[in-house]
Parts: C-alpha cells; structure tokens; sequence
C-alpha cells in the first residue's frame, strides 16, 4: 500500500534529522526528499520544530517499547532486569550509528522553550527515574547507584559513536555488573568479614 504524504514527510524528516542533523537539514529538503511539497508539509505539521518534536516522540515510543521488551522476561526480579538493559544494549547495533536521537537534540537545541527539547528532556528524566526505581527494587541504599548506571549508559552512546562497537561499549554489561555488586553485594558487611565483629 502505497504511503501517504504525511508519513513519507515524516519518516524521511525523523531519518534526515538523525543522519545530518536538525539544524542543517530544512523543510524543502524534506518535502523534496518525501516528494512532497513545502505547502503539503506545513498542512500535516505546524512548523519545523512540531516535525522535529514528533519525531522524537516517535524516537521516545520506539526506546521505551525496547526497554519494555528487554526486562520483561525478568518481571519480580530487578537486578536482572537492570543486567539485562545492559546486556541488551550492548548487543545493539543498529540504529544507533549517530548515537542517542533524543540526547543529539538536547545538544543542538540548547532553547529551553523549544518543543523539541522538551521531549528530549523529559525522555531523559523518565530514564532516570525507571533506572532508580529498579535500584530501589534491588536494594539499593540511596540514587548514587542509579545516577551510576544511567551515567554508563549515556556514556556508552557516545563511546559507540566515537570509538565503535569494539571500543569500550564491549565491557558496558560487566561495568553494570561491578557497579550493581559494589552497591548492592557491599553494602552491608559479611558477618564473617573480620570488621563485621569487634574484639571483646
């Protein structure tokens, strides 16, 4: 079935965007690439920046829909559902060439009122938080443990951008791991542990 213009506009806008960026790629590329009209862009999509947004919220259903189906087969169990997310993501490989979409656009539009944004931030902030609440899950004392985990996976987007799949993106699972261990198996002393006891 043949696509409709809406569609062709958007999916060539949410794959310009990512591949060259959202500042240098303007409406008559995507209308010409789509085979479209500026005219039939502007009658789907508001303005540049509404593209922009919808694409990101697109960009955001994808992630989360990912994530759901990554750490459902571990549901009851959330320290296997974080080694799992990372697991899982270290093993992505595609779609990610350019690094995280959402993260891109947090850097290029620095405007704190720009839709856009917006969505990039708030997809960020719900990250945040579903990592913490399956550290709180797990165990863990307080939210250094998630601020850790989701430090790593941001840092790893960019490492597989830079230095590829062979770089340090290939130890991300067994950092997660150390991490989870040092917060959680640490946390409290062993009760062999010579400093668990004190001489009478």
């Amino acid at each position: 079935m043949k696509k409709s213009a809406r569609d062709r506009i958007f999916e060539t806008a949410c794959e310009l965007f990512y591949e060259r960026g959202i500042r240098a790629v303007g409406v008559e590329t995507i209308a010409a690439e789509a085979g479209a009209t500026k005219m039939t862009l502007y009658r789907n999509f508001p303005s540049k920046d509404e593209l922009v947004a919808a694409c990101l919220r697109e960009q955001a259903r994808e992630s989360w829909s990912w994530w759901d189906e990554v750490i459902a087969p571990h549901a009851g169990d959330p320290r296997r559902q974080l080694e799992a997310l990372f697991e899982a993501f270290g093993q992505k490989t595609c779609g990610d060439t350019r690094g995280c979409a959402l993260s891109n656009a947090a850097i290029e539009l620095h405007e704190p009122d720009h839709p856009a944004r917006g969505v990039a931030v708030d997809h960020k902030t719900e990250m945040r938080a579903r990592i913490g609440d399956l550290c709180r899950e797990a165990g863990a004392p307080d939210g250094t443990l998630a601020d850790g985990l989701f430090l790593l996976l941001e840092g790893a987007y960019v490492a597989r951008v830079t230095l590829g799949e062979d770089g340090p993106v290939r130890g991300l699972s067994a950092a997660a791991r150390a991490l989870m261990t040092c917060a959680l198996d640490g946390a409290q002393p062993s009760r062999s542990s010579p400093r668990a006891s004190r001489p009478a």
